[in-house]
């Protein structure tokens, strides 16, 4: 999705629009969603070479705040996702390749916490924009003059998808890697 923010799924995850003028965006996102029930599970959130968008140095630090003491570490944070229906289990950032990678995991009683899925008559489905990029997944996808939209059938018991954000070409993003402290562990 375009410009998506870190949560979306990062838990480290789901879309989240920050109120600042920075925001933290990456390459791309990828969710495994396992079910329990049709309604109910857990889902595995990654995000892949994480940047901020900030146009000033107060900013930059607005975002590496959120991301490196907000997300990554704060109860507060925790909390947060619970009200929106989401029992984090795991978050964490690493670094590889020179880029900042989160991962985050979080189990679910409403499937529809899960991005907006929907679960209708034996089916899942998301419903994305036309302009989102969807990189791959197990499910169908069913193009319309309105929307795209990913279906899963009654037999998937694993919903995998991932979404391209942004390339960075010739971009003014700034990387997180060099300000990640590896002793935040």
């Amino acid at each position: 999705m375009k410009n998506i923010y870190l949560y979306s799924s990062l838990i480290i995850v789901n879309t989240v629009s920050l109120i600042f003028s920075g925001c933290i965006i990456f390459h791309r996102i990828s969710y495994d969603v396992k079910l329990d029930t049709p309604t109910s599970g857990t889902t595995f959130v990654s995000a892949d070479d994480m940047r901020s968008d900030a146009k000033s140095k107060v900013d930059l630090e607005k975002d590496k705040k959120y991301l490196f003491q907000h997300m990554l570490k704060s109860d507060e944070f925790i909390r947060e996702q619970k009200e929106s229906g989401k029992y984090i289990t795991d978050r964490k950032l690493y670094v590889e390749n020179e880029k900042l990678m989160g991962q985050g995991s979080y189990k679910f009683d409403d499937i529809g916490a899960v991005e907006g899925i929907k679960y209708e008559g034996g089916f899942h489905y998301l419903n994305l924009g036309l302009d989102d990029s969807i990189i791959s997944t197990n499910g169908e996808i069913i193009r319309s003059k309105d929307y795209k939209r990913i279906i899963w059938d009654s037999t998937f018991q694993e919903l995998k998808f991932t979404m391209f954000s942004n390339d960075f070409n010739g971009s003014g993003y700034k990387s997180l890697a060099p300000f990640y402290d590896y002793k935040m562990k």
